[in-house]
């Protein structure tokens, strides 16, 4: 096998493992809150722990790539994410609990900016769009981490054997891949570049960095109102049963994954500034025909539009992301509008839903996803890296103004 082939199926594997730790440890969030007897409020408060460090995790991945690589980074936190959310199951009180879920947040956010790194430089390697497929592995693993739950439960087990099984799966899968990774000196071939590896990096300009952010943090605001009160909205605005109510967000997910993995060829083909245009258009219009669904089916299909339509934004970020600089210190930039996107989503659906009603707080990211239209020029520059390897003296000036 190429090193490119390598390091594509290196990158794949760890996107993978993040959806499955990351999933498998969401699903047994009931069960942990039982265990522990945690008040719904002071649950809240324990999983807004995990964004709000996440964000720390990817500034330190920020700083500390440019120096030792994203695959170093990546090999160490990839296995110690899976063994950090063991550990919440082993928690025998609250106030254990709040420091393990707070270390699962820095490391969750490493390697959120470290396998996007990867994920840019394998980009660059084969000169055409891949970062859409690399979260579609993400979303598969998502999907395979609450079968793993689903199958703990059924099996009758506790909450730290279902952890464990997911966290056995996630270190001897993260052992694996570790070896093809892209080493430091390998992320940019002189050859793509043109330039040397030891050359200085460009200053990465923060405006590109804001506008893209922003479409991610806007792309995270509605998936956090999706993923937290889809079942909600359906079961209790449009008076469902509790077999149909959860097909909001399975159809979300669904589509999200279908939606990332035939975006690259779209992308390749009319590049990413319209499949991000049309994208935003479709998931502005998927929420709003939620909010105004008369019936359950209807909320269904709109929250399938949303996942088909904003699937594509966030991986365009980080190509946007990578041909901004070689370093990575523009992807970790990126990577922390994720969280503020989800800290926003989380409070602002629900503070919306108590002052009027869940109907009008799913009308407040149905408009803020036209934002995501008005952005998409912004992704202009990803075609060149790309396309062409990014020249990066001639694309970070150019982005800049």
């Amino acid at each position: 096998m190429g090193t490119d082939r390598r390091a594509r199926a290196g990158a794949t594997a760890f996107y993978a493992v993040q959806g499955l730790c990351f999933a498998g440890l969401l699903a047994q969030v009931p069960t942990l809150q039982d265990g522990l007897g945690i008040s719904d409020a002071e649950l809240t408060l324990v999983l807004l722990v995990v964004p709000v460090v996440a964000g720390l995790g990817s500034v330190l991945a920020g700083h500390l790539a440019p120096r030792t690589g994203s695959a170093v980074l990546l090999r160490v936190a990839g296995p110690l994410v899976a063994l950090a959310v063991l550990a919440t199951g082993l928690a025998p009180s609250t106030a254990v609990l709040y420091p393990v879920v707070a270390l699962v947040g820095l490391l969750l956010g490493m390697v959120d900016a470290t396998m996007n790194m990867q994920g840019v430089a394998v980009e660059r390697r084969y000169g055409r769009s891949l970062l859409n497929s690399f979260h579609g592995a993400w979303s598969v693993g998502g999907v395979l981490g609450s079968l793993a739950a689903v199958l703990a439960h059924s099996l009758d087990w506790g909450l730290v054997a279902g952890l464990g099984l997911v966290a056995a799966v996630a270190v001897v899968v993260d052992l694996v891949a570790a070896p093809l990774l892209l080493d430091h000196r390998a992320d940019v071939p002189p050859s793509v570049t043109g330039a040397s590896t030891d050359a200085a990096p460009a200053r990465v300009p923060w405006r590109p960095v804001l506008l893209v952010g922003t479409a991610v943090a806007i792309v995270y605001l509605a998936d956090s109102a999706v993923s937290n009160w889809s079942t909600k909205y359906i079961a209790d605005a449009l008076d469902s049963t509790a077999e149909v109510a959860p097909l909001g967000l399975a159809a979300y997910l669904g589509c999200q994954l279908v939606g990332r993995l035939a975006a690259d060829a779209q992308v390749n083909r009319f590049g990413p500034v319209l499949p991000v245009a049309v994208g935003g258009l479709i998931g502005a219009t998927g929420l709003g025909l939620v909010a105004l669904a008369p019936v359950p089916w209807v909320a269904v299909l709109g929250f399938a539009a949303t996942g088909l339509g904003l699937s594509v934004v966030v991986p365009l970020s980080f190509s946007v992301a990578g041909a901004l600089d070689t370093t990575g210190v523009a992807v970790a930039r990126v990577n922390l509008f994720n969280y503020v996107g989800f800290v926003l989503g989380a409070g602002l659906i629900g503070g919306v839903a108590e002052l009027a009603s869940l109907r009008w707080a799913f009308t407040v990211p149905a408009v803020i996803a036209l934002g995501v239209v008005a952005l998409a020029p912004a992704y202009r520059v990803a075609a060149r890296a790309t396309r062409h390897g990014p020249p990066p003296a001639e694309v970070v000036r150019d982005a800049a103004r």
